[in-house]
C-alpha cells in the first residue's frame, strides 16, 4: 500500500514539473499581447484608431429671474446686481444682454479691461459684444477634459482632437513611441486623442424604400414564364445580358434583345428587394462582415456584406461610391433590425482590421444603444491568439465574397449606382432563397413553403417576384395608415 502511494506521489512530481516547464514556455515564447498591430507597432494604423467617446456638455438657454430664484432655493443665495465703485468706471453698455440667460447689464461684469469681452455672474456665460450663442454643443476630452478642436472636415464627420501636451492620454503615448525618433518621423505616429463628429444621421435613414413604377408587370410581348428564364440565364448561370439574349435565341428559339434582359432583371430586382431585405432570417450570435470592390463607369465603388456565420445567410448589404463608414452603418443597421431582440455583448462581431467597423459600432452604441464588440482578423495568417481562434468565421465570408465576384464578372461593371445596388440585391435574393448550399445538403439556405408548387426555376422566380409584390403592397398599406 505504501509503495503505491510512494508511486502515485512521484508521478504528481512529474506532472507539476511539466507544468512548470509549459508556463514557463508559454511566458517566454507566446505572446499575451492580444492584437498583433495596436498601438506603437506601425503608423498606418494609428490615424484609424478609435478612442473612447467624448464628455459632451450640452449648453441651454435659461430664464435669469428662474436661475436666481433657484440659486436662491437650493443654495440660500440671492444674486444681486453688481455694484460698481464711485471711482471706478462702468464699462458694460447698457444695451448688452447675456445671449444665454438674457441677464441684463446690471449683472454683468468687464471680463478683459474694457476689449469688448464680457461675463455674467449668473450663468458664468463668457461672450463678446454682439456675439449670439449659438453653440448646442461641447466636446472635452475625457482623460484632461480640454475642449476638443476642430482640425478637419470631412464629407460625413468632422475630426476634433485635444490639442493639450499635459494630457495623459498624450503623455501616455510618449513613452510607447520607438527610441530615436525623429520629430518628422513622429508626427507619423497617433499622439492625441481624436473624435469623430458625424454631420449625418444614418440612423433615420430609410434602408427599405419602396420603388418608384416597379410594382407590376405589363408585358406586351413576352410572358412571366420567359422572364424566370431571364433570371435564371443571367443570374443562376452568371450569363451577361447579350449572352443571355443568345441563349434564350439558341435555346428557345425567344428573340429577346440584351436590353429588354436587362430591364427586366431591373424591375424584378427592385420587386424582390423589400421582400429580402425584410425577411425574418432569425440569425445566430456570430456574424462576418467585409467589403469588396466593384465598378461603375471604370470608377471603384464598394459593397458591404454582413453575413450570419453559422447558417451562411447574408443579412445585411449596402453598395456605396466611397469606403468610408457611413456604408458600413447602413449594413450594420440593416443586419441587427433582423433581430427581435438585440443581443448585446454576446454578439460576436467578425471582420478585418479597417477602422470603419469599430468607428460604427461605436455609433450604433451612441444612438442605437447596440452595445457589442468587433473582432478584427488581421492578414491573411495566424499571428496571434484573435486569429486563430476566429479565422474560421472571416473565411466564411470571404468565400462568400469569391462567389460574388464570380458572377459580378460576366456584367463588366454598372452603368449607375440604381443598377448596382438592384443588381447586387437581385444576387443577394438568389444567394439566400434559390442557391443550393453544400452547407444545407445541398437546398437552399432559406426554404420557402411556396417553392413547393414550383416544378423549376423559372417558376421559383416567379414566386419571388409575387412574394416581393405582397410585401410593397404591405409597406404601402402601413404608410398609408
Amino acid at each position: 500500500m505504501d509503495s503505491i502511494i510512494l508511486y502515485l506521489i512521484n508521478i504528481i512530481q512529474e506532472q507539476y514539473k511539466q507544468i512548470c516547464y509549459l508556463l514557463l514556455f508559454i511566458c517566454k515564447y507566446i505572446p499575451l499581447k492580444q492584437w498583433a498591430f495596436d498601438d506603437s507597432h506601425s503608423p498606418k494604423y494609428q490615424k484609424f484608431k478609435v478612442d473612447a467617446p467624448p464628455i459632451i456638455i450640452k449648453y441651454e438657454k435659461y430664464d435669469y429671474n428662474e436661475l436666481i430664484r433657484y440659486f436662491h432655493k437650493r443654495y440660500g443665495k440671492l444674486i444681486k446686481p453688481i455694484r460698481v465703485r464711485k471711482d471706478s468706471k462702468r464699462n458694460v453698455p447698457v444695451d448688452t444682454v447675456c445671449p444665454r440667460c438674457g441677464a441684463p447689464h446690471d449683472y454683468l461684469y468687464d471680463n478683459n479691461g474694457g476689449k469688448g469681452q464680457y461675463q455674467c455672474s449668473i450663468c458664468s456665460c463668457t461672450f463678446k459684444t454682439g456675439e449670439q450663442h449659438t453653440k448646442p454643443i461641447t466636446f472635452k476630452c475625457p482623460h484632461c477634459g480640454n475642449t476638443l478642436e476642430v482640425i478637419k472636415e470631412r464629407k460625413a464627420f468632422k475630426i476634433h482632437k485635444c490639442k493639450s501636451k499635459k494630457c495623459p492620454y498624450y503623455l501616455a503615448r510618449q513613452k510607447v513611441l520607438p527610441k530615436d525618433l525623429t520629430q518628422g518621423e513622429k508626427q507619423e505616429y497617433k499622439l492625441h486623442y481624436i473624435y469623430r463628429e458625424f454631420t449625418i444621421d444614418f440612423f433615420h435613414m430609410d434602408l427599405y424604400s419602396l420603388p418608384q413604377n416597379a410594382t407590376s408587370f405589363n408585358f406586351k410581348k413576352f410572358n412571366p414564364h420567359i422572364l424566370g428564364l431571364v433570371l435564371t440565364y443571367h443570374i443562376n448561370l452568371k450569363l451577361s445580358t447579350r449572352q443571355t439574349s443568345h441563349a434564350l435565341e439558341e435555346v428557345h428559339n425567344i428573340k429577346i434583345s440584351h436590353t429588354t434582359v436587362a430591364n427586366y432583371a431591373m424591375t424584378a430586382a427592385a420587386v424582390i428587394k423589400p421582400f429580402v431585405d425584410t425577411y425574418d432570417y432569425k440569425p445566430s450570435n456570430i456574424l462576418s462582415a467585409d467589403e469588396t470592390y466593384i465598378k461603375k463607369l471604370g470608377v471603384k465603388h464598394y459593397v458591404w456584406f454582413i453575413m450570419d456565420a453559422c447558417k451562411k445567410s447574408i443579412i445585411g448589404y449596402q453598395v456605396s461610391d466611397t469606403r468610408s463608414v457611413g456604408p458600413c452603418i447602413l449594413a450594420m443597421r440593416m443586419a441587427f433590425e433582423k433581430f427581435k431582440e438585440f443581443p448585446g455583448k454576446a454578439l460576436k462581431f467578425i471582420a478585418d482590421g479597417y477602422s470603419a467597423y469599430p468607428l460604427a459600432a461605436q455609433q450604433c452604441k451612441e444612438h442605437m444603444g447596440w452595445d457589442f464588440d468587433v473582432t478584427q482578423v488581421i492578414g491573411l495568417t495566424n499571428d496571434d491568439a484573435v486569429s486563430t481562434e476566429w479565422r474560421w468565421v472571416k473565411q466564411v465570408v470571404e468565400r462568400m465574397n469569391r462567389t460574388f465576384k464570380a458572377s459580378y464578372r460576366s456584367t463588366n461593371g454598372y452603368n449607375s449606382d440604381n443598377g448596382a445596388l438592384y443588381s447586387v440585391s437581385l444576387w443577394v435574393a438568389y444567394y439566400n432563397f434559390l442557391n443550393p448550399h453544400p452547407y444545407n445538403y445541398w437546398k437552399p439556405l432559406n426554404g420557402l413553403s411556396e417553392f413547393n408548387k414550383a416544378e423549376n426555376m423559372p417558376a421559383k422566380w416567379q414566386i419571388l417576384i409575387k412574394l416581393g409584390q405582397e410585401k410593397i403592397y404591405q409597406m404601402q398599406q402601413e404608410q398609408s395608415a
